[in-house]
């Protein structure tokens, strides 16, 4: 799950770092990702990363729509079969 992060600056200076970020091709939010990767892997021990990165891969995918019933699923393998 994300979380979502408030940050105050004076609004000249992030008019400032906008448009010199611009010049460079990349934004304000794109540095921050950056920033934010980058002081996660400094602060938090290697063991609790990987386990962090086990226990999201382990996460079962929410899936959408309703599942087909064994009679539908027989039904449709066999119209391909033919």
């Amino acid at each position: 799950m994300k979380k979502t992060i408030t940050v105050s600056i004076n609004e000249e200076k992030l008019s400032a770092i906008e448009m010199y970020l611009g010049q460079k091709d990349t934004t304000l939010a794109a540095e921050l990702d950056k920033y934010v990767e980058q002081t996660y892997t400094k602060v938090v021990p290697q063991n609790v990363r990987d386990f962090i990165d086990m226990m999201t891969d382990k996460k079962p995918e929410r899936r959408s729509g309703r599942k087909a019933k064994p009679t539908e699923q027989f039904r449709s393998e066999q119209q391909t079969e033919d």
